[in-house]
């Protein structure tokens, strides 16, 4: 057999077969790389949202309030210091007051309600006495429900960063409310004044942890007031039972 007639044969062949083979070492991925899903633009909407739905599911709480100013707010007359307090739904609450009292200094003063009861002493050694559940200066056994409530009345709501509270990471949303709009959470918040509302709201499931209340809820309130709750144990169980009258 003519040797050249049978390369020329053979040689389309090979070609043939490099070429195959890079175009498989050479050629795209047959998997395509996918396309990232853009997340979302927060909206301060979805945020408000999302914590008024938390707080309308709370059933259980504890909190702190401080008058983080010291500008002389008032509780029974006496100048508010800070508060403890446990809340469980539907309406219980267990409170601790502390305040400077005139003519005996710093006093602590205790309210415990719990449906349709509730009892009162004005220092650690005073007996439990009733007092009707409309007398409790702050409304906070309906305090998950009253917030939600509360916050579709702000106005010019909007986000204003992101901050670390007792080691969450948080969204924190400004607005504008009115003294009378508080009047569900402090039953005797007077009228007319111009108030700032700051929520700090974790940032993965929009738990309320923290609000602040800047400006006068009572007419006599110091310029400048700012009342700052905390809020721990969302949704975490508490036993607030009431005391026996006189003791």
């Amino acid at each position: 057999m003519n040797l050249s007639a049978t390369l020329r044969r053979r040689l389309p062949i090979a070609l043939l077969g490099a070429a195959l083979l890079c175009a498989a070492a050479c050629g795209a991925d047959p998997t395509p790389t996918p396309t990232p899903t853009p997340t979302p633009e927060l909206t301060v909407e979805t945020v408000l949202s999302g914590a008024a739905d938390k707080l309308a599911g709370l059933t259980s709480a504890s909190l702190t309030m401080i008058d983080e100013t010291e500008t002389g707010a008032l509780f029974f007359n006496q100048e508010f210091k800070d508060m403890e307090a446990e809340i469980e739904a539907p309406a219980s609450v267990d409170m601790r007051v502390n305040v400077v009292s005139p003519g005996f200094g710093f006093v602590t003063i205790a309210i415990v309600a719990v449906g349709d009861q509730a009892f009162m002493k004005f220092s650690a050694d005073a007996p439990w006495a009733p007092i009707p559940p409309s007398q409790v200066p702050f409304n906070f056994v309906g305090l998950g429900g009253i917030i939600s409530t509360l916050i579709p009345k702000m106005q010019n709501a909007a986000l204003s960063g992101r901050e670390i509270v007792d080691g969450v990471q948080t969204i924190r949303v400004d607005g504008a409310i009115m003294s009378e709009d508080l009047s569900e959470l402090i039953l005797t918040a007077s009228s007319g004044h111009s108030i700032t509302l700051t929520l700090w709201l974790d940032e993965a499931n929009y738990e309320l942890r923290r609000l602040r209340i800047t400006g006068k809820v009572f007419d006599d309130d110091g310029e400048g007031t700012q009342r700052l709750i905390d809020i721990t144990g969302f949704n975490v169980p508490v036993d607030i039972r009431l005391p026996a009258a006189g003791s």
